[in-house]
């Protein structure tokens, strides 16, 4: 079923408060996580609107990335893996809003959808996590590190390049049962999600972001929503983070700048100090022989503006191919 933008006005018009029998729909992947951060959105929207939990209904999703868990995610596609089912069930009209793992974003929606909320910002950090291990510095030479993570891999190689590193994919609980079946000595998982499942038990070490710089947008959650939805926009103006949605505007336009996607050896994050933005930025090769990085300052109202600035100086620095294999 495809519903047009004009009747989607026309029924926009009326508006009719979210209740057990009009739910609001909130579209979702199905894991641990993804559905922890569409409990946190419904629990804002609840509060912000005084409304049930009855007024809402989450429907769960199965993307690509879900269903693919036998190769490496670069083999079976670079953008939107874990987005497009949902951005087509919206698009279908069968979803009013869409909860997203922002580092999981592409930087571009399709016709139709946009980007229109942020929740305030969890913890941006890498977490090393392993049963054996205090921390990647004290991981002896040969032994295994998992990740699924092109970013993280590179960044590995580049620090400790006498490590092995190997493909580790699953939710947050399929990567502690490899940890523990010995498929690796150890891993990273984000803090924000490990927080947001309330596993910090399991952390061994929070990287500093100046040894592992996070992905773009790394511990932040943003809702989808199709541009004609007025009942989704003015259901979520209320719960919009401004600061949140500042330092991606940063962090984003740089991703974009290079072209890049979550599958792509890309750090950079974004800091806010009373109006003023500072911008980091690393390229890594995929291998690890190689990287650079550059640190732009500035006022927050050039966010976009700044991240490509930066992209255009590492792009020029590494090349059209610096991303080749």
């Amino acid at each position: 079923m495809h519903i047009s933008a004009a009747s989607r006005q026309d029924e926009d018009m009326t508006m009719t408060t979210p209740s057990a029998d009009t739910p609001f729909r909130i579209g979702t992947r199905g894991s641990p996580l993804a559905l922890a951060q569409a409990h946190e959105t419904r629990a804002r929207l609840m509060q912000a609107h005084d409304l049930p939990e009855e007024a809402f209904e989450i429907i769960v999703i199965k993307t690509t990335g879900d269903k693919v868990q036998d190769r490496p995610l670069g083999e079976i596609g670079g953008k939107g893996l874990f987005t497009k089912e949902i951005e087509d069930a919206m698009l279908e009209g069968s979803i009013d809003i869409a909860v997203h793992s922002m580092k999981d974003m592409p930087v571009e929606q399709p016709d139709g959808l946009a980007l229109t909320c942020y929740l305030p910002r969890e913890d941006v950090r890498d977490a090393f996590v392993s049963l054996t291990h205090g921390s990647l510095a004290e991981m002896p030479a040969g032994t295994a590190v998992g990740s699924s993570s092109l970013r993280r891999r590179a960044q590995i190689k580049f620090v400790r390049p006498d490590l092995e590193v190997v493909e580790f994919r699953g939710n947050v609980q399929t990567r502690m049962k490899k940890l523990n079946e010995g498929v690796a000595d150890a891993t990273f998982l984000a803090m924000a999600g490990l927080r947001r499942l309330g596993m910090e038990e399991v952390i061994r070490d929070a990287m500093d972001v100046g040894d592992m710089l996070p992905a773009v947008a790394q511990g932040a959650i943003g809702i989808e929503q199709h541009r004609d939805n007025a009942q989704a926009a003015a259901m979520l103006a209320p719960i919009n983070d401004r600061d949140t949605t500042t330092r991606l505007a940063a962090e984003r336009s740089f991703l974009a700048g290079l072209d890049g996607s979550c599958q792509t050896p890309i750090g950079g994050l974004a800091v806010l100090d009373k109006g003023q933005l500072t911008l980091s930025g690393e390229i890594i090769r995929p291998d690890g022989s190689e990287k650079h990085a550059d640190v732009i300052s500035g006022p927050a109202s050039d966010a976009a503006r700044m991240g490509a600035e930066l992209a255009a100086k590492l792009k020029a620095l590494g090349g059209d191919d610096f991303f080749v294999t």
